[in-house]
């Protein structure tokens, strides 16, 4: 993952912040970085913080990041981190993407944590390359980079590119690193003193078990709920769905009834909705697309679907959160 230097020295690891950056994905690729140093007992990590321009960057949470340099004071790098969060797709600052193509260009190692993917695709430096995102944000980025080769990973190690999900995640492709340079024992040890109880390998999944997650553990319930997740573009039928876990339709509408207090026609809508309303919140796909990519045969039927469920249109949906996106990517873009 990170660019092999010479002899003892250390891997020098530089984290460029973008406004609003997840804080928690941002430490948990660093901690580790510390405790190996601690664990090992000398230093074989170094870093530093970048911003775009030297000055202080506030991550999602309010907390306000010192900077050491600026991107046009780093001329040469090892390894660059770009740290991102909210409206990263709304970054688009041609500065910091003309700095990243050079230093790419010069044999530095870019990768990405949290929704960082975005600023690195926009870069042109994923094409060619695997990847992955926060699982929240794969439908959009997809419909975004149609052309890239994006995996629903917990972490992508492609080459001199590399590529998480973000949140604790990046403390795994961390200490798989970790691992790889300075063997598992240390790894195993940085582990230990995080609480961590396992490193996870980059294929394990984004979320949880869908048993998990809905503290259900029916089989043939978790089974039909996981056909309706595969299938929001061309939504199934209650007869298809039935028929595809073994169930008559009015058995699986005993089962939601049961363990859900729904309807399968109720829990599919909602699912369908809320994946759009990740469309209309991390994308500028135009409602009527969503619409289809949902499932919706007209954008009227959608529209009324949404206003229904969530109390406001696609349209006003979008609006609402536009005042505080728009105004970090005015502040961000430098044209």
């Amino acid at each position: 993952m990170f660019r092999k230097v010479s002899g003892d020295k250390p891997d020098r690891v530089s984290f460029l912040l973008i406004p609003n950056f997840s804080m928690s994905a941002f430490t948990a690729m660093l901690e580790p970085m510390r405790l190996a140093n601690y664990s090992t007992g000398r230093t074989v990590y170094e870093w530093e913080i970048l911003s775009r321009d030297g000055e202080p960057v506030t991550a999602s949470n309010g907390v306000r990041i010192i900077a050491d340099r600026g991107v046009a004071d780093a001329p040469h790098l090892e390894n660059v981190v770009v740290c991102s969060g909210l409206d990263a797709q709304l970054f688009h600052d041609n500065v910091v993407f003309g700095w990243l193509r050079r230093w790419a260009r010069e044999g530095t190692h870019v990768g990405a944590v949290c929704t960082g993917a975005h600023v690195l695709a926009h870069a042109g430096l994923l094409n060619g390359y695997r990847c992955t995102i926060h699982w929240e944000n794969l439908e959009s980025f997809r419909e975004a980079f149609p052309d890239l080769d994006i995996q629903p990973e917990l972490f992508e190690v492609d080459r001199d590119r590399f590529t998480c999900a973000g949140g604790v995640a990046a403390s795994d492709m961390m200490l798989t690193e970790i691992a790889r340079r300075h063997g598992a024992e240390i790894a195993a040890a940085v582990s230990e003193l995080f609480m961590h109880e396992r490193i996870r390998e980059g294929h394990d999944n984004q979320r949880l078990p869908l048993q998990a997650r809905l503290r259900i553990s029916h089989p043939r319930l978790i089974q039909a709920i996981a056909e309706m997740e595969h299938n929001v573009e061309e939504a199934l039928t209650r007869e298809e769905i039935a028929a595809r876990v073994g169930l008559s339709r009015r058995q699986l509408e005993r089962l939601f009834r049961r363990y859900l207090n729904t309807s399968p026609a109720r829990y599919y809508l909602r699912l369908r909705l809320e994946r759009a309303r990740l469309l209309l919140t991390q994308s500028t796909m135009p409602v009527t697309e969503i619409a289809f990519a949902c499932g919706f045969t007209s954008a009227s039927h959608f529209s009324k679907c949404y206003r229904d469920m969530f109390t406001r249109t696609p349209r006003d949906e979008r609006r609402v959160r536009e005042p505080a996106g728009h105004g970090d990517a005015a502040a961000a873009t430098v044209q």
